[in-house]
């Protein structure tokens, strides 16, 4: 599942890939949707600017919320994080991180992304065999 992300982050268009658990989740959310003209997604659900389009910094406010609720120390920034190191630790290309991130330069992406012990590893083995496989078929070795 997509949904379409108009003037995003940076006042980009992208495309953003959700769960089928969070598409359901978004389905139940619009029944609930206060009424409003606006297209944006996500709306103010009460008090005097009820309808009107929540805010960056409302849906920030939102998730410390929450994640006080829950004894958790985390922020929606956190998330970012923590989805662009678990997508290059499972072998996702770097571009495709910085493409889901809408990021311009692959050097903002390549700070996001903390390399577990685990990848490096990984990808040095995987690469050396190519080279052994490469320097036996050269005749280097026997």
């Amino acid at each position: 599942r997509r949904i379409y992300v108009h003037n995003g982050k940076g006042g980009k268009d992208r495309v953003v890939y959700i769960s089928n658990d969070a598409y359901h989740a978004l389905v139940r959310y619009l029944r609930v949707r206060p009424p409003s003209r606006t297209k944006r997604l996500f709306l103010v659900d009460k008090g005097p600017h009820r309808g009107k389009p929540l805010s960056v910094r409302g849906i920030q406010k939102r998730m410390e919320y929450y994640a006080r609720m829950a004894h958790l120390k985390i922020s929606s920034h956190h998330l970012r994080h923590t989805m662009a190191t678990q997508l290059l630790n499972a072998d996702a290309d770097i571009v495709t991180i910085q493409d889901l991130l809408g990021h311009t330069r692959i050097k903002t992406t390549q700070r996001y992304c903390k390399v577990s012990n685990l990848k490096v590893e990984r990808d040095y083995f995987k690469a050396m065999e190519l080279v052994m496989e490469k320097m036996v078929g050269d005749g280097f070795m026997t």
